[in-house]
């Protein structure tokens, strides 16, 4: 099942894409930057929990320690893809990448790692609860 969730992971780089188009496009323009940053932070957040709902409905994880395993995946590809992106794909510097995560300035982007990181787990809680899971 964790296989599946790795391969699961892939689409939520399409909504991160699409995310980032929707500030460029729509709210972007007309916000200071750092706002911009952060509301864009917290539509990601709520795309990837949206996702991960979905995909715990069709895919329900067997265990909290599945679940926690499914997190730290997802939150390893995603720092490896975020990484590659700033690093080999825009030849940004590695404090372009570690800037992204100083919360003093108001970024967010530490969220979004955790969201990434606990839905797996939170999603199966919710299933456990609701008697779906075990």
């Amino acid at each position: 099942m964790v296989l599946r969730y790795m391969f699961a992971w892939l689409p939520m780089v399409a909504l991160a894409i699409a995310n980032g188009a929707a500030r460029e496009l729509l709210y972007g323009p007309h916000l200071p930057e750092p706002v911009a940053d952060q509301v864009s932070c917290v539509t990601a957040v709520l795309l990837f929990s949206a996702y991960a709902l979905w995909l715990g409905r069709r895919w329900p994880l067997a265990s909290s320690r599945q679940a926690v395993a499914v997190g730290a995946v997802w939150l390893g590809l995603t720092l490896a893809f975020e990484f590659s992106m700033v690093l080999l794909v825009q030849g940004r510097p590695l404090e372009a990448a570690l800037a992204q995560y100083d919360v003093t300035s108001g970024n967010l982007w530490v969220l979004v790692l955790a969201a990434v990181a606990g839905l797996p787990w939170a999603v199966h809680r919710l299933g456990a609860r609701r008697g779906r899971t075990g």
